[in-house]
Formats: C-alpha cells, structure tokens, sequence
C-alpha cells in the first residue's frame, strides 16, 4: 500500500531556513508528480510546490516564490521542500501528495494528488 511521511518540521525563529522530507514507499514514485501544500490555523489547505515524476518542472505558489524550493530524489523515494527567509505566515501543517498527473489546473488542485502524508508542523516564531 502506498504510503507517504513527512519529516523536518519543527519550530524556527522568521528569515532562517527549514528542509522538509517526504518518504514515499510503494512502486508509483517514479511515475507520479509531487507536491506539497499546508494547511495553516483556521484555514483551507493550498499548494505550496510541485515537481513534475522527472523534476525538470516545477511549480510554485506565487507566495513562496523565491523563497522555497521543491526537489526530488528517485532513487531514495523521497521529495523534499526547502525552505527559506521563512516568515511568521508560513507557520502550517505541510502535507506532501503524490499525483499521477502534472501540468496546468493539476499542480494545485488537490482532487488530482491520490495519496497523502501524516503532515509534519512548521512554526515560525516572529
């Protein structure tokens, strides 16, 4: 059975730098895009990043844009998210998703990610 875990979270003071990683287990990683998405107090999950099954493409929320990078490594099954310059308003839950499709409206729409983690928790102490 598939299966993600995110790990990495924790408590970070604002404008230092935080990696989160996503362990998949089952055969579909190499074939499927990833992504990550949080879920902050009070609030709807959004997107955060995707990676295409290569990652030569990605995709980023405009407000993280600059600041976050996606990243994937096939042979260990893993996707990792780092993160920098973090500002008291990335503080969420990260989830990372597994998605057979990338491109377009599927990057950020969460219908199309099959397979979800636990989340990991990011505070960012202003």
């Amino acid at each position: 059975q598939a299966q993600l875990r995110e790990s990495g979270g924790g408590l970070v003071q604002a404008g230092n730098s935080l990696t989160l990683a996503c362990v998949a287990s089952g055969p579909f990683f190499n074939n499927y895009a990833m992504g990550w998405f949080r879920q902050a107090p009070g609030k709807e999950r959004f997107y955060v990043a995707a990676i295409s099954w290569n990652g030569n493409n990605k995709y980023y929320a405009e407000s993280v844009k600059g600041r976050f990078t996606i990243s994937r490594d096939n042979s260990k099954n893993t996707v990792y998210l780092q993160m920098n310059t973090l500002k008291a308003e990335d503080t969420a839950v990260y989830y990372c998703a597994a998605s057979p499709m990338y491109g377009g409206s599927a990057n950020y729409d969460q219908n199309m990610y099959h397979y979800w983690g636990q989340g990991t928790q990011v505070t960012v102490s202003s």
